[in-house]
């Protein structure tokens, strides 16, 4: 009898379980979900503007066959599936977002919702008195004496007063003074001169 009523409980148990699993769950019929929007855009990445060599994350929602990890191409653009080319350099993540979008809704999707995100910037460049010249991957708010440390710190000839930048796009480097919170941008080259003795 005890063998019995055990059984009957172990059942009313499980049947409780299940009855309240599924009135949590909406129907297939029934359930409603919303739009999704797009990704909130990190506060770091609200101003700074593509570039050949950065990789982004492209999410399509709904569409995991458009979405991926890409990179801008030397030309500036960023070739997406089902549409090709769009343009990147220059843009803003928000702005690329827009593009995207519009690229997307043009004919093959309705109402395409897009996020974008920066995964890793374009590197950096340092040249001249450090230990180790060459280029190395830029990380969000890096200073020219953490890229010093990074190529392995300056040589003894290091004139460690002054720094020479040539930010990504121009022609003509810039001579500045070299302080602690002197800032490098993506695709930036640094030049640490030589001092006089």
């Amino acid at each position: 009898m005890k063998i019995v009523r055990r059984i009957v409980n172990c059942a009313v148990a499980i049947l409780a379980i299940v009855l309240l699993a599924t009135v949590g769950a909406p129907s297939g019929a029934w359930a409603q979900t919303a739009a999704p929007t797009a990704a909130p855009i990190d506060a770091g990445q609200l101003d700074y503007q593509l570039g050949a060599g950065d990789k982004v994350r492209i999410t399509v929602y709904g569409e995991p066959n458009l979405s991926g990890e890409f990179f801008v191409s030397s030309a500036g653009v960023i070739s997406l599936p089902l549409v090709g080319d769009v343009k990147a350099a220059g843009l803003t993540v928000a702005a690329f977002q827009d593009a995207a979008q519009k690229a997307l809704s043009d004919g093959y999707l309705k109402d395409p919702r897009v996020a974008a995100e920066v995964l890793t910037f374009r590197p950096f460049y340092i040249l001249g008195e450090v230990m180790k010249p060459g280029t190395y991957p830029y990380t969000s708010g890096l200073t020219v004496l953490n890229a010093v440390a990074t190529a392995s710190g300056f040589t003894y000839r290091a004139n460690k007063n002054v720094v020479f930048i040539k930010h990504n796009g121009e022609t003509n480097e810039v001579k500045q003074e070299l302080t602690p919170s002197t800032t490098v941008a993506p695709g930036d080259t640094i030049r640490i001169g030589e001092r006089f003795f």
